[in-house]
């Protein structure tokens, strides 16, 4: 005689797991206090204490969050001078100059510029932070400006032979040694004369013929 079959156990949804919600403002606040606090002392001075008080919250909510102070400094970086792409309308001149003075702009009129330099050295130590860092806001940056030398190499712009990696370097190197060393100011023209200077060395003949080509001012 057949038996019956037992009965399936009942399953029953698992629970949520219980805890204090996040506080989605903290982020905004974390960058907000790490802003004011770098417009008043350097970046060797900066605390997570500091941070935290400034911020209105503690730091173990911070550390849930960024796990480190130079992380959330990262986080502050990429708020402020975020990702803005180079414009890609097929003025190779045009675009970069924007993209250059987009990221200047930023850099000259904000406190994060000054954490640069002692931030870089913090994430020497830190590859996992070093890693988002270069993920998300220097080849975030860098892939745009890349997009727009390519589609001038392939209008006959650009020689196509260009270093490519040199020639981004080349181009965002003036703007982040000013930043660095503070030695010039990023003034207005600084984009302009960047810009002039690399393509003079890498423009075709076609971009010369629609470009009067000058000696960028300051550089005799």
């Amino acid at each position: 005689m057949t038996q019956p079959a037992p009965d399936a156990p009942i399953s029953t949804p698992r629970q949520p797991p219980q805890g204090r919600p996040r506080d989605a403002s903290i982020d905004a606040r974390a960058t907000e206090a790490v802003l004011e606090l770098l417009g008043r002392m350097p970046y060797s001075a900066l605390t997570l204490e500091a941070v935290a008080s400034a911020a209105g919250t503690s730091k173990p909510a911070l550390r849930r969050r960024w796990t480190t102070l130079p992380g959330i400094v990262v986080h502050t970086l990429i708020s402020v001078l975020g990702t803005t792409p180079t414009p890609d309308t097929g003025c190779v001149h045009c675009d970069l100059v924007v993209g250059i003075s987009n990221l200047a702009d930023t850099f000259a009129g904000s406190a994060v510029t000054s954490a640069l330099p002692g931030l870089v050295s913090d994430l020497a130590g830190d590859p996992e932070l070093k890693e988002r860092f270069l993920r998300d806001y220097f080849e975030a940056r860098r892939q745009t400006t890349r997009t727009v030398l390519e589609h001038a190499v392939a209008r006959g712009e650009v020689d196509a032979a260009i270093d490519m990696e040199l020639t981004l370097d080349l181009l965002a190197a003036p703007l982040y040694y000013r930043a660095f060393f503070t030695h010039q100011p990023i003034d207005a023209g600084l984009a302009e004369r960047t810009v002039l200077s690399v393509l003079q060395g890498i423009g075709t003949d076609t971009w010369r013929q629609h470009h009067v080509v000058t000696t960028p001012a300051g550089t005799r």
